[in-house]
């Protein structure tokens, strides 16, 4: 007979390297404390997605489809802890592997000062990192190979349509 497993048992995969689980978050957690960080998910900052889809800024300050590797990319280049993780956004759609992903980022100190006095709040700090990812190297040279795949979608449709009956 096999015995039981209990709950402290390790269990096959677990063994990931990475920082430890995060535990419940209560009120008396340091601004250190990774509970504490801020999240931020792509979706707050995509300019395709409606402010109902999630999308957190005005599309003016927003970027089309942010990756989590560029918004950790914006916020290594100004100094900030953060830390990424796997998880997807509740109100996302589609459950492609590049789709998911948020970003924690400590905005303050344990005496409750801001780290960077310039990004003192999370909607400061999305502002930044919207109106810096297009100016990343990614972005400069995706921009053209981008184009002509759009054209020929869009040209599609329209062959087909004088064939429906």
């Amino acid at each position: 007979m096999a015995a039981p497993q209990h709950a402290h048992c390790a269990h096959p995969g677990t063994s990931r390297a990475g920082p430890p689980p995060l535990a419940p978050w209560t009120p008396d957690k340091k601004h250190s404390d990774r509970e504490r960080w801020v999240c931020i998910y792509p979706t707050y900052i995509n300019r395709k997605k409606t402010r109902q889809e999630g999308r957190r800024l005005p599309k003016e300050n927003c970027v089309d489809d942010p990756s989590i590797q560029e918004i950790r990319d914006v916020l290594q280049s100004i100094n900030m802890n953060l830390l990424l993780e796997l998880k997807q956004y509740p109100r996302e759609r589609s459950r492609e592997l590049q789709h998911r992903g948020r970003v924690r980022v400590q905005l303050r100190d344990d005496s409750g000062h801001p780290l960077n006095p310039e990004y003192p709040t999370r909607d400061s700090l999305l502002v930044h990192v919207g109106k810096t990812i297009p100016m990343l190297k990614s972005r400069q040279t995706k921009a053209p190979e981008q184009a002509p795949v759009a054209a020929t979608t869009s040209a599609g449709p329209k062959k087909g349509k004088g064939k429906r009956r």
